[in-house]
């Protein structure tokens, strides 16, 4: 998704997308009843579709999306009346303009006929990713494909009737209450989905699924070729994190689930309401669990509720990061929280400019909406949880689930429900970190005072946000045991005052990285973030002053050091790659996997140059670290064997 991501802002500045604005919809699309074919021979898809939907106002329009390369015939209204409709290639979407108008609150149905080949190589509605293609011998259309008319992409939740006919021997597999029978060489697939949400999503599969039971918890899955050597495990794990997430959350509309795989190029997960959609490479040699457990989570934050409108995108996107980090949080202890919570704090300040609140000004699938959305989403989760404190966060979680289950909701239905919750007005809490874009970078002054009873650290945290209101810790290391203390950090400065039998040596503010904050390392790990967005779509330039941003706060950053060799050594500026490699090594050494890889590209570096002694002690160099982070053990092990030959795309992938 980085490759795509300026060839993606090109594209929304030369054309308005409906994915990536607030757009406010003329109509309420309740219920689709879906009649297609897949031929898998042919590639094809023949489709007519039923839609059933309602005026939010008096209106002679309407729009839909669907697929650039599918081919509407007609559309007919409930009177059999032909409607007059225009493509637009820029955003697909199909448009309808109605003789006599529709008015407000009288409901309509039209019927949509269509075809088209989906090999999977046409353009997608979302640039570079693959959300259909149709196989000879497997099939999978996502609904992010729009292979069936699409209003309110993601908002406008609708309930379902599928009748999807493919060849004998092969099976569907889709959301809802199904049933099936033949016809003719072919058999017809039928689902039935009642409650609003968002199915549309379907596979087409032949043979059994391996069926894993565990936990109470029944997972059928359809993975082929080396995958399906993963598919007990896979199972297993899905069971553990849906038992975690239902005794977390509440119960999901589906207990039991079914996962397909996909195909490269694919998203690495989707999940639709009992469908979790899974591509070879992000189901991996070894679950997946970061992967598994949000696209299951997204049965709570998608399936059973959704964001009302796209600027509440962080209600299923934060939601689904955060409860990543609750399963790691759940294996593997706080700690694990901690580690993966610093890495989504990072992701989430390289987008500084755009409020929560203002999603909808960023493109689908965008590595800055995956970082507004995603990631901040789920650092302000966190702080939630930090400020209520555990029991009235997954209380709230809790209730918001029953509350709003099967629902569209917003914000504002999230922040009332923590508020009844907590008995606390959170206004505060939602207008920084949801309505704001800035972060506080905290700055501490204190003094200690010697009292009849041990020692008083008198100071005061100071920050820029004049309007911030948040609690943070203090934690003051004394030569006895730790004094800690919640204090309120209020406006640009809060003074405060702590009582210590013994004496102190340092004070620290915010010492388990609750807050959304900058620090001089966070600034260096944003900027070597972004240089590395950069780096992935060969933006060399603007990495490198990334990078140097980075070393202009920390001159001994190992990171940015090494960033920076790496792109010399993809421009074969192979003397300045050295160089910055040396760098890496005398530098701090974070993290520390740094420094093998620095010993291994060094020999690479001087097997190009035909200096083989001198490649060989940098590969011996390497071993002695003993790390084999990412199999840098067996690489240095190779090339002392073999000499390393230059490839095309110079740089292995780190």
């Amino acid at each position: 998704m980085l490759r795509n991501f300026w060839i993606t802002l090109v594209l929304a500045a030369s054309a308005t997308c409906l994915t990536a604005q607030e757009r406010r919809s003329r109509i309420d699309v309740e219920h689709y009843v879906i009649n297609a074919e897949i031929n898998e021979n042919t590639q094809t898809l023949t489709a007519r579709v039923v839609v059933r939907f309602t005026p939010l106002e008096d209106t002679n329009n309407a729009t839909f999306e669907l697929n650039n390369a599918l081919n509407v015939s007609r559309v007919v209204d409930q009177s059999g009346r032909q409607i007059p409709a225009s493509r637009s290639q820029q955003d697909f979407t199909v448009r309808l303009n109605f003789d006599q108008g529709l008015p407000k609150g009288k409901p309509e149905s039209l019927t949509f006929d269509y075809d088209g080949r989906l090999t999977g190589d046409e353009d997608s509605p979302v640039y570079g990713i693959k959300f259909a293609a149709i196989h000879n011998d497997y099939a999978y259309l996502m609904y992010p494909a729009r292979w069936f008319p699409i209003n309110g992409y993601t908002t406008d939740r609708y309930s379902a009737e599928m009748n999807i006919t493919v060849a004998a021997g092969n099976r569907v597999i889709a959301s809802g209450l199904e049933t099936s029978k033949p016809n003719g060489d072919k058999t017809t697939y039928s689902f039935r989905f009642d409650e609003e949400s968002f199915p549309g999503s379907i596979a087409v599969v032949r043979g059994d699924p391996r069926t894993v039971n565990s936990e109470g918890v029944t997972t059928a899955l359809y993975f082929r070729g080396d995958q399906q050597a993963m598919a007990d495990v896979y199972g297993q794990e899905t069971a553990k994190i849906v038992t975690y997430f239902t005794a977390t959350f509440g119960l999901p509309p589906y207990a039991n689930l079914t996962l397909v795989e996909t195909e490269d190029g694919s998203p690495n997960g989707y999940s639709s309401p009992g469908v979790i959609f899974l591509n070879p490479r992000g189901i991996g040699r070894d679950v997946n669990a970061k992967l598994l457990s949000n696209q299951v989570s997204r049965q709570w934050w998608h399936a059973l509720m959704s964001p009302a409108t796209r600027n509440h995108l962080w209600l299923a996107n934060g939601f689904a990061a955060y409860s990543e980090l609750l399963y790691a949080e759940h294996l593997n202890g706080p700690g694990a929280l901690e580690t993966q919570s610093r890495d989504v704090q990072v992701e989430a300040l390289t987008v500084d400019n755009v409020p929560i609140i203002q999603a909808s000004r960023l493109e689908d699938y965008s590595p800055e909406l995956w970082a507004l959305t995603g990631s901040k989403g789920a650092a302000v989760l966190n702080m939630l949880r930090f400020d209520l404190g555990d029991a009235k966060f997954f209380e709230t979680l809790k209730q918001y689930v029953k509350d709003f289950a099967w629902k569209a909701v917003t914000t504002e239905d999230f922040k009332k429900t923590a508020e009844a919750v907590s008995q606390e007005n959170l206004g505060y809490f939602f207008i920084e970190w949801i309505e704001s874009s800035s972060a506080p970078e905290f700055k501490l002054e204190y003094t200690i005072f010697r009292t009849q009873k041990g020692f008083r650290v008198m100071g005061k945290v100071s920050q820029d946000l004049d309007t911030f209101r948040m609690p943070a810790e203090l934690k003051i290391e004394t030569e006895g045991n730790p004094e800690e203390k919640r204090i309120e950090v209020v406006g640009t400065s809060s003074e405060f005052s702590v009582d210590t039998f013994g004496k102190p040596k340092s004070v620290v503010i915010d010492p388990n990285g609750h807050l959304l904050r900058y620090s001089d390392n966070m600034r260096v790990a944003v900027a070597i973030r972004r240089g590395e967005q950069f780096q992935e779509i060969s933006e060399f330039g603007e990495a490198l002053k990334e990078y140097q941003k980075a070393l202009e706060t920390k001159r001994n950053s190992s990171m940015a050091h090494y960033r920076i060799a790496e792109v010399f050594f993809l421009q074969n500026n192979f003397q300045s790659a050295a160089n910055s490699f040396r760098e890496a090594l005398n530098g701090d050494l974070d993290p520390k996997w740094v420094e093998v890889w620095s010993h291994i590209n060094l020999g690479e570096i001087f097997d190009i140059t035909g200096q083989r002694e001198r490649a060989v002690n940098e590969y011996q160099l390497a071993q002695r670290t003993r790390d084999n982070t990412q199999g840098a053990q067996d690489v240095a092990a190779k090339y002392l064997k073999t000499p390393y030959q230059r490839k095309q795309s110079a740089l292995s992938e780190r």
